[in-house]
């Protein structure tokens, strides 16, 4: 199970960066793959008792819902 947080979290987190670095039309996208790796990545810190990887993900996590909120809720700005 950790395995499968870890491997989420990192083919999430690629293909979300490469969303947002192409700024295309659909790349607000990228924010919700964003928010799975961190959530993926938080999990896998809680499993692993790692504070520091539960405290930058999660923190991650409420970026990557501002980032949702501001591309694909409200619109690019």
């Amino acid at each position: 199970m950790i395995g499968l947080a870890k491997w989420m979290g990192t083919g999430f987190g690629i293909v979300g960066a490469v969303l947002v670095a192409l700024n295309l039309s659909f790349s607000g996208w990228g924010f919700v793959l964003f928010f799975v790796s961190s959530v993926s990545w938080t999990i896998a810190g809680v499993m692993m008792k790692e504070n520091s990887l539960i405290l930058l993900n999660g923190v991650f996590t409420m970026i990557n819902m501002l980032g949702i909120y501001r591309w694909l809720i409200v619109g690019q700005v």
